[in-house]
């Protein structure tokens, strides 16, 4: 029988999203990969466990994750829950997203229609074996439904208890705004976006999405923070076979040039300087731009989660490193 660690909200450094009253960890746990069907079981339970001892109570999924089909991840991780994490249910968050292509038929593909989004959160509920999510994101901006349907059926889950908050996923500045005025006008509890940003993925600072947020209260959850896995040391000597751009499971691999690996190197450098590792570099530098709640770490073995969690003991960063970092950036 699992007994979580004591210790394990002394591991971890917890942020108030938005202006918001809800605190997620710093470190979060997404189970995109490596939680689907044709996964180890048991090496994805013991990565969600190992996640919660080190203070991780924020897990992230959606409909369509899992391989080899969609929903696969929501399924495995009601197995986690019911099998060891369900005592803990009021320590954990637990989101989910609604948004890219589902099911078949006109209703299940890319949507943000009030038809999917409401269906897709009972499925995801039942795939689950909850009652409720802490927060529900619609998981991409759709030009093709007017905004404020979205907001409405976000709005119902919350009043219907079927989600607490809600949230939003891959939308910039502007379309962030239109929403944010849409949902206070409901009063809707919409605390945060979910976006990609890395040190080699830094479009939210162009946008002015991060400045935007920062301002009007929304917090930020980032995904991919290591740049699809490119920001860690096993890509600078070489390509491992097992690795995802050996596998080519990912769509970065051809940006492993000989000008990338010397920026990689440098930046190595500066983290062993630091006394981290190059992937503990990359979230430090994400957790210190003052927009960002939390950033959302995939993993393929329970080592990987405990040596990212680490990344919150030396989250501060001297001007000089950033004036070095980013003159590396910019080789």
């Amino acid at each position: 029988m699992y007994v979580a660690n004591a210790s394990r909200y002394e591991k971890m450094k917890y942020n108030r999203c938005g202006k918001s009253g809800l605190s997620l960890p710093a470190v979060s746990l997404g189970l995109w990969k490596n939680f689907g069907l044709k996964d180890s079981y048991d090496n994805m339970e013991k990565m969600a466990l190992t996640a919660f001892d080190c203070g991780i109570t924020y897990f992230d999924l959606a409909n369509n994750y899992g391989n080899p089909y969609n929903g696969s991840a929501e399924e495995n991780f009601k197995r986690i829950m019911s099998r060891a994490l369900k005592p803990y249910r009021d320590e954990i968050v637990v989101a989910t997203k609604a948004g890219f292509e589902m099911w078949d038929g006109p209703y299940g593909n890319l949507n943000g229609s009030r038809k999917y989004m409401i269906a897709s959160l009972d499925q995801s509920l039942k795939r689950m074996g909850l009652d409720y999510v802490d927060i529900y994101y619609h998981h991409i901006f759709d030009q093709n439904t007017p905004l404020e349907e979205t907001a409405l059926a976000l709005d119902q889950v919350v009043r219907q208890g079927k989600a607490l908050y809600v949230g939003i996923s891959n939308y910039n500045k502007a379309q962030t705004a239109e929403m944010t005025a849409i949902l206070k006008e409901l009063k809707t509890p919409f605390i945060v976006n979910q976006i990609s940003y890395s040190m080699l993925n830094r479009w939210i600072e162009n946008d002015g999405l991060d400045e935007w947020a920062l301002e009007n209260g929304i917090g930020l959850s980032v995904y991919s923070p290591l740049y699809q896995g490119l920001l860690t040391d096993k890509y600078i000597s070489g390509v491992p076979a097992d690795s995802r751009i050996g596998k080519n499971d990912t769509w970065i691999g051809g940006q492993r040039d000989e000008r990338m690996v010397l920026k990689l190197s440098a930046l190595s450098q500066i983290a062993a300087d630091r006394g981290q590792k190059l992937s503990q570099l990359a979230l430090s530098w994400v957790l210190h731009n003052k927009a960002v709640t939390t950033v959302i770490i995939g993993a393929s073995r329970p080592e990987q989660v405990k040596e990212n969690a680490e990344c919150i003991n030396n989250s501060e960063f001297s001007d000089d490193e950033i004036s070095r970092i980013n003159e590396i950036l910019a080789m």
